[in-house]
Formats: C-alpha cells, structure tokens, sequence
C-alpha cells in the first residue's frame, strides 16, 4: 500500500492555502516549501499540521522532493484544490500496490475563469520520486503515464 506526500511551494499564500490544505485529507504528509513568505502562509501551514520549509536559494523545486517522507510525490501550487473525485481516486489508489510498471499519474486540470470552469489538459502530478527527476515547479510529462480519476481544480480567486 503506497503512501505518499503532498508537496506545495508557496509564497505569500495565506488567503488561499487553507483551502488547498482542507481537500488534502488522503494525503499521507503535507510538505510545504516556502519561498521567503512575508504573510501568515507559515501560520496556516502550521494549523493544518504540514510540514513547513524554507526554501534555499538557488534550489531547484523538484530537489525538494527528497526532503518528502515517502517515495509517492503530489505535486500542486497552493491556487489548486482536490476535487471531491480525485481525493476518493487517490484514496482508492492507496490501497493498491502500483508496482514498477507505473512511475507516475497524470491529473486532468480544471480552471476556474471569470464565466466559470473549463477543461485543461491532464498534467503529470503524482510521481515516483525514484524514478522521475525534474527541475521546475512541476514534474515533466512522461511516457506511459497513467491518468488518475477526477480532477486538480485551479482557483484564480482565494
């Protein structure tokens, strides 16, 4: 049964990072990584029990995985929340043994705009940390990546 961390890199997100914290409940740990916030964004992570880091100059986000607990790597921005679909996805999957074969899930994207909500393409999400390495803020798109049921909703608005 795998477990795995929900990694969030943050700054300056007090308003909206309670909301994100709350939809994160198949979540194994919470690590967030801050980027130097000057607002209550460490208040808030506290409150919800994450783990809270400050982020190292010069450090590549996707280094900051290995300072995750578990091998299994969620990664959202703190404006995205688990729709009600994929948090009983991700509850289900944990109690799955993935194996090998799997290195990493893709999650479709739902964006909120100014008339309502609309389908993004599914983005790379949930990694194995040991099999997948990145640079940037999110993970890069992989072959044979599996899509994982429901959605990231992606707020514009806290």
């Amino acid at each position: 049964m795998p477990k795995f961390t929900a990694l969030l890199r943050t700054h300056n997100d007090a308003l909206r990072l309670g909301r994100a914290l709350e939809s994160l409940r198949p979540c194994d740990e919470v690590l967030i990584i801050d980027d130097c916030s000057e607002d209550d964004t460490a208040k808030v992570a506290r409150e919800y029990g994450a783990v809270f880091k400050s982020a190292i100059p010069g450090v590549s986000p996707g280094a900051y995985a290995m300072d995750a607990q578990y091998e299994w790597i969620l990664c959202l921005r703190p404006n995205e929340s688990l729709s009600d679909s994929l948090a009983a996805a991700l509850s289900e999957w944990k109690e799955q043994d993935p194996g090998t074969r799997v290195v990493c899930y893709s999650v479709p994207i739902r964006e909120q705009n100014g008339e309502g909500w609309r389908d993004c393409a599914a983005e790379v999400r949930l990694v194995n940390r040991r099999m997948v390495n990145w640079i940037g803020d999110m993970p890069p798109a992989q072959q044979d990546c599996a899509t994982m049921h429901g959605e990231l909703l992606c707020f514009h608005h806290p």
